[in-house]
């Protein structure tokens, strides 16, 4: 029998503590688990419980006070400021609350903004751009800027922007957050839909019940730490 592969992710006795004296927040205590390539993991917990620490830490954009975090086999906490870039160009992509899109580009632009910086050739490019539009349901949108679409398409062509790249790792923090219930619910069955078509693994930061049941596995966060 074939060894099981190794997790696409693996958080180690992370702890992160901000402030000092009375006023240190202990955000996350000696969290360790593993996530499995291809899976979706939803972390709930309420506002201010370390839901986003979490994802910065996983994606490098924190470092931890005690604690490794592995990607695809990298070591997050142990690479300088290149590697960092480098495992955000090539194997990490965010999906926002807050959308992040570019106002002056039209909707195919901002998916195609990851491989412009990437130098992918034109043709290429307009072929993966294509591909999304169509994946995430934006086909006859691409020429519209942010402001003339609605808060889910906006986060339908976000998703799409962060899937440009095929990264390995997709980490959304509250992706429905800023929607109304009927358009979150249909942006989180994309993200499923997602997950399952392109073969990413993804953790998903979310207060939502409909988000849970749809992910593989559900981490809880309180008081800095993390349990099934």
């Amino acid at each position: 029998m074939s060894a099981a592969p190794d997790p696409m992710v693996t958080v180690s006795g992370l702890s992160r503590t901000y402030g000092s004296g009375p006023a240190t927040v202990h955000a996350l205590r000696e969290v360790s688990f593993d996530v499995a390539r291809g899976e979706m993991v939803a972390v709930v917990g309420r506002s201010g419980s370390g839901k986003t620490t979490l994802l910065n830490l996983i994606g490098g954009l924190d470092q931890p006070d005690a604690g490794t975090v592995r990607v695809d086999g990298t070591e997050v906490t142990g690479l300088d400021d290149r590697g960092l870039g480098r495992l955000r160009r090539d194997s990490i992509s965010y999906v926002f609350q807050t959308f992040g899109l570019i106002p002056a580009l039209t909707a195919a632009e901002n998916i195609g903004l990851p491989l412009r910086l990437r130098r992918t050739p034109v043709a290429d490019r307009e072929r993966r751009v294509a591909l999304l539009l169509d994946l995430v349901g934006m086909r006859g949108h691409e020429l519209q800027r942010p402001s003339e679409l609605s808060g889910g398409q906006q986060q339908r062509v976000g998703i799409a922007r962060a899937l440009a790249g095929s990264p390995r790792l997709l980490l959304a923090d509250e992706p429905t957050g800023q929607l109304d219930a009927e358009t979150g619910l249909s942006v989180m069955a994309l993200l499923r839909a997602v997950v399952e078509s392109e073969g990413v693994t993804a953790i998903v930061a979310t207060h939502d019940p409909v988000m849970m049941s749809l992910a593989d596995r559900v981490l809880s966060i309180a008081d800095g730490q993390v349990h099934e």
